[in-house]
């Protein structure tokens, strides 16, 4: 540790909140890797029989497995918000039961009184990176570089928005896209440096900028947030992985995303700190299953991208931390993305803040092949309350499918799955188990109580 980074320790410690516990740890580099709309069923490790991930599987080999894994919404905004906050959606306004995302001509973005991972880890000393699609606000009091990160290169939102006037209508433009159909910008901190964005190269270029940011950093801890444009519609590939798959071309992307992962891992090995870099590779959401081919699979889960079913929120996740994940480990645990915040900063020695309701819980015991802390998950869809989940039991208060079902059903009587025996949500049981849904009903009236909705940032 160099005299600058002490002196920087001991002002955290004396103003800061860090602890003389944290200041002596050596804190671990952070890495999370996040993808856009990739399906439950869409790696090799998780079962797909086509799609080659080795560079993914090998991760798993050497690390940990989550299948109980999800995000906190089943769409873009609100579930990137809850990761960077390890808060609900509904409580810092980032969703709406109107508008599922931010556009380009939507006026609001992550709050300022949020806190984000981000800033949580800058209090413990820690560079910090986004390098790839942020999606939670445009504007310049939004962007990655005021909330926390010292680095930014990527799309400010998804690579289907701009959709220029002369492209091909209605879907033709994605079965057959072409870079210039979308006037997506492309970012270095708060600078457009292209656009549109060459997107048949930006997964490429993503990969790069993070290996050269894990490359220059050797006195100082890190956490690099790296959220892939891709397996987003349309879908763009380098001409290195042009009808590579057996699955065609979304087979062609998700090996490119393994390609990359194989690229930052194999840097991080090489670098000082190999032995002290925890790595996290989840996703948004599901698979946007409209697109037919186009859109990846959900495995043996219920639906996909848009719907509260298991589908729409459980991801396929891994985590790497050589010398302290057990290799080949497999967790059966129910936990978040959300919980990536009190993990990251119980890990950094930073204190999570006390005035304000948080949905985060400490992932530690879970990745030591121990027992969680999360009692609950919740499954909002907007502001709406649609599912619980406790245990092996998930009950819905309402349903609604992704696409094509204007509004949700509201259940008098809630149904209720055992996701141990049934994961593909086929069969009700809650007839059989009134104690279970009663169990559950208190469950949700107990949230309820300091569930206070914010203001919404996507209908500004």
């Amino acid at each position: 540790m160099n005299k600058l980074h002490y002196l920087l320790l001991l002002y955290l410690f004396a103003h800061c909140g860090v602890t003389l516990e944290a200041t002596t740890k050596d804190p671990p580099n952070i890495i999370v890797i996040f993808c856009d709309d990739l399906g439950y069923g869409d790696l090799a490790c998780f079962g797909h029989p086509t799609i080659a991930t080795p560079h993914l599987d090998q991760m798993a080999a050497e690390g940990m497995k989550l299948t109980q894994f999800y995000s906190a919404a089943p769409v873009c905004t609100p579930s990137r918000a809850a990761l960077m906050t390890g808060r609900l959606p509904m409580r810092n306004g980032m969703c709406s039961n109107k508008r599922r995302v931010l556009f380009p001509d939507s006026k609001g973005g992550i709050p300022a009184t949020e806190i984000t991972i981000a800033e949580q880890l800058r209090q413990a000393g820690y560079a910090t990176a986004c390098i790839g699609k942020w999606h939670l606000g445009h504007l310049q009091p939004y962007l990655p570089t005021n909330n926390g990160f010292d680095y930014y290169f990527g799309i400010p939102y998804s690579n289907d928005m701009d959709r220029v006037n002369d492209a091909p209508k209605n879907r033709l433009a994605f079965f057959k896209p072409k870079v210039e159909y979308w006037n997506v910008p492309l970012m270095r901190n708060e600078e457009i440096v292209e656009r549109p964005a060459n997107q048949t190269t930006i997964t490429k270029r993503y990969t790069e900028e993070a290996i050269a940011f894990i490359q220059s950093k050797k006195d100082q801890p890190y956490f690099l947030y790296l959220p892939h444009s891709m397996p987003h519609v349309p879908l763009f590939r380098s001409k290195e992985f042009e009808n590579k798959s057996l699955r065609g071309l979304y087979g062609d992307i998700i090996e490119e995303i393994d390609w990359s992962v194989g690229q930052v891992l194999d840097a991080v090995r090489q670098s000082d700190d190999a032995k002290n870099t925890l790595v996290f590779f989840t996703s948004d959401n599901g698979p946007w299953l409209i697109f037919n081919e186009q859109g990846g699979s959900a495995g043996l889960l219920r639906d996909g991208k848009g719907s509260t079913w298991e589908g729409g929120m459980r991801e396929p996740t891994l985590a790497w931390w050589p010398g302290k994940i057990e290799e080949g480990s497999v967790s059966r645990q129910v936990a978040s993305t959300m919980d990536i915040f009190a993990t990251a900063s119980k890990l950094a020695g930073v204190k999570v803040a006390d005035d304000r309701e948080m949905d985060s819980y400490d992932l530690m015991p879970v990745l030591m092949g121990g027992q969680g802390d999360r009692p609950a998950l919740f499954y909002y869809r907007g502001y709406r309350l649609m599912a619980v989940r406790a245990g092996d039991w998930k009950m819905h208060l309402m349903t609604q499918n992704a696409y094509g079902q204007p509004d949700p059903v509201t259940h008098e009587s809630p149904l209720l799955f055992n996701l141990h025996i049934d994961p593909s949500e086929k069969w009700d049981v809650s007839k059989e188990n009134p104690e279970v849904i009663a169990q559950l009903q208190g469950i949700i009236k107990t949230h309820k109580k300091n569930a206070i909705p914010a203001e919404s940032q996507l209908e500004k």
